[in-house]
């Protein structure tokens, strides 16, 4: 049985890729892998080499140009997109079609496949994040999909309630918790002497997006955590770059800026999965609106600070501070 998987994104494919592995390790099943969005970026740190380096052969490559991060560029990579996944689709001929998500690149293999009557296996749906586009994009691609895999029992009512069949709707948990139990974490001194930086008495990494929904507040957001971080004594900040979103490069050069200025601050276009999970295990905590902060964090048993309205309407745990960005 053919099984083509879609992957656009560094984090997404750090959710993936346990599943990937274990397919490709079935017998019964061939493995097909899509990459495309962000992974051929060299802005985004072309993570199309970790993929290789996991030794996974890559069925097909498809270059959405992503350049800018303004309405008209995600849009052409969207329309660019539709067109070359379904030409992709029916080359390889899978059986199913397995995506993550919510992003526009996945949007628009979701697309393709419908249109091609191919069925999507959707995975993570059914959560809301109010302060995101993301949020009517994930929604979107329940609607388009045929079978749900979702991290909770809330979400799955949620999908129930669009209208999806209960019968094709799965309880499977977070994808990210399998991945940490699956990856052998590097020890400390082997994460310093990777990334570079020694670690000091206090650590926190910072991953912070853009609130996609509102155009005005992504400088004065990030800004004030900006202000706040510099208050700081004796602290690492770890930054990650943000994704492919609108108004992404804002933070892209406000972080190459603060950096510059700052000895104890250090950026990362992409750590890849084993260097940011043994970051999460050895930092103090997380500091932003990145999802990661939600689902992957409390795993380690550290505290979030969760800035602004981006993952607004998620299941969190107690170990989350909600604030506002001030």
């Amino acid at each position: 049985m053919r099984i083509c998987v879609v992957t656009g994104t560094r984090a997404e494919y750090g959710l993936l890729k346990n599943l990937i592995y274990r397919i490709k390790k079935d017998k019964k099943l061939k493995l097909q892998l899509i990459v495309t969005g962000t992974h051929l970026s060299k802005k985004f740190g072309k993570t199309l080499n970790e993929i290789k380096k996991d030794k996974f052969k890559v069925d097909k490559k498809i270059d959405l140009n992503i350049k800018n991060d303004n309405t008209e560029n995600i849009t052409n990579s969207i329309s660019k997109g539709i067109p070359a996944f379904a030409k992709v689709f029916q080359n390889l001929s899978p059986k199913i079609i397995i995506i993550l998500g919510d992003r526009y690149e996945t949007l628009a293999a979701a697309i393709a496949a419908h249109y091609s009557r191919i069925p999507i296996a959707h995975l993570h749906g059914g959560e809301i994040t109010l302060g995101s586009l993301d949020e009517s994009t994930r929604h979107a691609i329940t609607k388009l999909s045929h079978f749900h895999f979702v991290a909770n029992e809330k979400y799955r009512k949620r999908i129930i309630q669009l209208g999806e069949t209960p019968g094709k709707v799965f309880v499977v948990g977070g994808l990210g918790v399998d991945s940490i139990k699956n990856t052998k974490l590097l020890d400390k001194q082997k994460l310093e002497k990777k990334i570079g930086i020694k670690f000091m008495k206090k650590n926190l990494i910072i991953n912070f997006n853009s609130e996609t929904l509102n155009k005005f507040s992504t400088k004065k957001n990030f800004n004030e955590i900006l202000k706040a971080l510099k208050t700081l004594d004796e602290t690492n900040l770890i930054f990650t770059q943000p994704n492919s979103d609108l108004d992404s490069s804002i933070i892209f050069n406000m972080i190459k800026k603060y950096v510059k200025k700052n000895k104890n601050a250090y950026v990362f276009t992409s750590l890849g999965s084993l260097k940011f999970y043994s970051c999460l295990k050895y930092v103090d905590g997380m500091i932003g609106n990145s999802s990661s902060g939600l689902l992957e964090m409390p795993t380690f048993k550290k505290g979030t600070i969760n800035i602004g309205n981006r993952q607004t309407g998620r299941i969190m745990c107690s170990s989350i501070i909600n604030t506002k960005p001030n």
